[in-house]
C-alpha cells in the first residue's frame, strides 16, 4: 500500500529536499505541497492524504494552527500530522502534541528518522525525536507548581504501558521490555485510550507528563 504524503513547508528547497528522501521510498508518494498554512489546510481537506508534513513557522496559518485544523480536538474525521520543524522549543512541541500531531521531529533528524516518522503515523503509531522527548519530559517535570494528584484509572500493567509509551518506546519494545505479546501491547492500548479519553499513542503520552508519571511518583 502506498502511503499518501502532504507536504507543507514555506522553502521550496526544503520541499524538494523531503520529496526527494520520501519519494525515494517505494512505498511513499508525496501527493501535494504547500507553502503556507492556509493552502495546507485547504489540500489536505481536498486531497485527504495518509500523513500530512508540516512545518511549524509559515505564512498565513502557522505550524501549529495547521495542525489544530486538520487533528485537533473536536475534528471529526482527523488528519495525522507529523510536524517537521528546524525548532524544537518546547512551546513548540507540547503545542504540536496538545493540537493532535502525531509525530515530532526536527529537520536535521536525518532521512531515516523521517521516513520512520511517516510509516508510523500511517501506522497508527507516533514517532517523535529523542531528543524532542528527553527535552519535554525535563521542562514538564521541572516546572509548573504540583498538581494535585487524581486517583488514576489505569491499572498497574496499564501504567506500566503509559510509562513506556512517555518515553517513546514502540510497540514491539514495550512487548519485549514487558515480557508481553504484541497483541496484548494493543490490547492495552486500546484500553488506556478509552480510560484516558485520547485519541492516540501522543495523547497517552501527554496525559503521562501532565500527570507526572514520568518523574517516578
Amino acid at each position: 500500500m502506498t502511503i499518501r504524503v502532504l507536504l507543507a513547508d514555506d522553502q521550496a528547497m526544503v520541499r524538494s529536499g523531503l520529496r526527494l528522501i520520501l519519494e525515494d521510498q517505494p512505498d511513499i508518494r508525496v501527493v501535494a505541497e504547500a507553502a503556507d498554512g492556509a493552502d495546507a489546510v485547504a489540500l489536505a481537506r481536498q486531497l485527504r492524504p495518509d500523513v500530512c508534513l508540516v512545518d511549524i513557522r509559515m505564512p498565513r496559518l502557522d505550524g501549529l494552527e495547521v495542525t489544530r485544523a486538520l487533528a485537533g480536538p473536536g475534528v471529526p474525521d482527523p488528519l495525522r500530522v507529523v510536524v517537521v520543524t528546524t525548532f524544537d522549543l518546547d512551546e513548540y512541541v507540547y503545542g504540536a502534541l496538545r493540537g493532535g500531531a502525531v509525530g515530532f521531529i526536527l529537520k536535521d533528524a536525518g532521512p531515516t528518522l523521517l521516513v520512520e516518522a511517516v510509516r508510523a503515523a500511517h501506522a497508527g503509531d507516533a514517532l517523535i525525536s529523542p531528543s524532542v522527548t528527553v527535552r519535554l519530559l525535563r521542562h514538564l517535570s521541572t516546572t509548573g507548581a504540583p498538581t494535585a494528584r487524581t486517583p488514576s484509572p489505569l491499572s498497574e500493567r496499564e501504567t506500566e504501558v503509559v510509562r513506556a509509551i512517555g518515553r517513546g518506546l514502540t510497540n514491539q519494545e514495550i512487548a519485549a521490555e514487558l515480557f508481553i505479546s504484541l497483541s496484548t501491547v494493543k490490547s492495552h492500548l486500546s484500553g488506556i485510550q478509552a480510560k484516558l479519553g485520547v485519541r492516540n499513542r501522543v495523547g497517552i503520552a501527554a496525559w503521562a507528563w501532565e500527570n507526572h508519571l514520568m518523574s517516578g511518583g
